[in-house]
C-alpha cells in the first residue's frame, strides 16, 4: 500500500511540474518526454489533485483557466484510457453525459450552418445551445455540494464554476453580436470559435474527469437525492427521465410523518405545516446562513430568483459563489461579524424583473453574531406605486 501511495505522490509531483511548465510557456514536447511515465499512468483523481496543488502554491484561477485547455489537450489521450464504471440508464450521471452528447450534436449542426453560410439557422442553433444552462445549474447547485462533502480537495470545482461563467458570458456576447451585425462578420466568427472551444473543453473535463470520480465517490442514497433534486431544476436538450435510479426505500420523511410539531413563541404558535406554508408564501426569497458560514435553510416561494436545492444545506456559503465574486461575500461576512455593518443591499434586473437583494446580519439579545439572512424581493410593481390605496378601495 505504501508503495502505491509513494508512486501516486511521485506521479502527482511530476504532473504538477508538467502543468507548471506548460503555464510558464516551456516547450510542450520536452515536457511530455520528461514526464512521460506520469502522463501514461494519469487518473482523473490525479488531475483534481494537480489542480488543487496549483491553487495551493498560489496559481490563480485566472492563470489556470488561461492555460487549462493546453494542458488538457495533452492529457486527453491518456485520460481516455482510464477504466471506470460507466453509468447505466436511470443514473443522474447518465443524463448529464447524455446532455453532453446532445450538446456535441448541436455544435456540429452549428458548424455545418457556418460552413453553408446559413446565418438564420446558425442563430437558432446558438440560441438553442444556451439551454445548456440547466446542465450548469444542476452541477453547481446539486452535484458540486455533494462532491465538496466527499472530496478532500474540491477547490478545482470552483475553477470549473468560473469556466461555466466564462461560457455564459461568451454566449451572451455572441447573441448580442448576432443581433447587432445581422450577418456573418469576423467578430462573430471569432466569438463562435472561442465559445465552441470552451464548450468542447467542458465536455471533456466533465466526461473524463469529474464524472468518473463522482461515480467512485458518492453512494446510492446520494444519487437518489441528486435525481430527485435534478427534476426540480430540469434538463438541457433531453426529456426529463422517467426511469428512477434505484427506487428509494419507502421511509417516510419528516415532512410526511410529523404534522403535529408546533413552533411556539410569545407571539403565537404554528404547526410545522403552517410554518412551512407561511415561509413559502411570503413574497420573498429567503436563505439563512449560520454563524459558521453554512447554509441552514432556504424558502421555496412560487417564483425563485436564484436556483437552490437541498444539496446546499450545510454547504459553506463561500462555495455557493464562483472565485470571481467570493471575495465580496467574504468581505460582507467579515464586516457583519465585526459589527461594522448590519445590512448590505444590491439590486439587479433579470428576466424582466427588478430584484432587490438584502443581506441582514443577525445577532441574539447578547449581541452575539448568529448568521446572515438573505432576502430577495421582486420590487418591479412596488417601484410603480404612487399616491395611496386604502383597504376600503379593495376591488376598485
Amino acid at each position: 500500500m505504501s508503495k502505491f501511495i509513494n508512486s501516486s505522490e511521485k506521479r502527482l509531483q511530476s504532473l504538477l511540474q508538467f502543468s507548471l511548465g506548460m503555464i510558464r510557456g516551456e516547450d510542450g514536447s520536452t515536457l511530455i518526454k520528461r514526464h512521460k511515465t506520469a502522463l501514461e499512468n494519469i487518473t482523473p483523481h490525479d488531475v483534481i489533485e494537480m489542480n488543487a496543488k496549483q491553487l495551493e502554491i498560489g496559481i490563480t484561477p485566472a492563470e489556470i483557466k488561461q492555460h487549462i485547455e493546453k494542458v488538457m489537450n495533452v492529457l486527453y489521450p491518456y485520460l481516455k484510457e482510464y477504466k471506470w464504471e460507466k453509468p447505466q440508464k436511470g443514473h443522474p450521471i447518465y443524463y448529464l453525459m447524455k446532455e453532453n452528447s446532445a450538446l456535441e450534436k448541436n455544435l456540429e449542426k452549428a458548424k455545418l450552418a457556418l460552413h453553408n453560410k446559413n446565418f438564420s439557422k446558425m442563430e437558432n442553433l446558438v440560441t438553442k445551445i444556451t439551454e445548456y444552462e440547466a446542465h450548469f445549474i444542476r452541477k453547481e447547485n446539486i452535484l458540486f455540494p455533494y462532491l465538496e462533502k466527499h472530496w478532500e480537495n474540491y477547490t478545482p470545482l470552483k475553477v470549473m464554476w468560473s469556466l461555466h461563467d466564462d461560457i455564459r458570458d461568451k454566449w451572451k456576447l455572441l447573441l448580442r453580436q448576432i443581433k447587432k451585425d445581422g450577418e456573418f462578420t469576423q467578430k462573430i466568427y471569432k466569438i463562435i470559435g472561442e465559445l465552441f472551444f470552451l464548450l468542447y473543453g467542458m465536455i471533456f473535463k466533465e466526461d473524463l474527469i469529474v464524472y468518473p470520480i463522482a461515480m467512485e465517490s458518492l453512494n446510492k442514497k446520494i444519487w437518489q437525492q441528486i435525481q430527485k433534486q435534478s427534476a426540480e431544476i430540469g434538463y438541457s436538450f433531453i426529456d426529463a427521465p422517467t426511469e428512477k435510479y434505484e427506487q428509494a426505500e419507502t421511509n417516510p420523511s419528516i415532512d410526511e410523518s410529523i404534522t403535529d410539531i408546533f413552533w411556539k413563541v410569545e407571539t403565537g404558535e404554528l404547526s410545522k405545516k403552517q410554518l412551512d406554508l407561511l415561509l413559502n408564501n411570503l413574497p420573498l426569497d429567503i436563505t439563512f446562513v449560520d454563524e459558521n458560514d453554512e447554509v441552514r435553510y432556504f424558502s421555496r416561494p412560487k417564483d425563485r430568483f436564484f436556483p437552490r436545492s437541498p444539496a446546499i444545506i450545510g454547504r459553506k456559503v463561500q462555495n455557493c459563489h464562483p472565485p470571481e465574486s467570493v471575495h465580496i461575500v467574504e468581505d460582507i461576512i467579515k464586516e457583519f461579524k465585526a459589527g461594522r455593518k448590519k445590512v448590505a443591499k444590491f439590486w439587479i434586473q433579470m428576466k424582466g424583473k427588478f430584484v432587490l437583494i438584502r443581506y441582514y446580519a443577525m445577532f441574539d439579545k447578547n449581541k452575539k453574531y448568529c448568521g446572515i439572512l438573505e432576502v430577495g424581493q421582486d420590487i418591479t410593481e412596488i417601484k410603480k406605486l404612487e399616491g395611496e390605496k386604502r383597504l376600503l378601495e379593495w376591488g376598485k
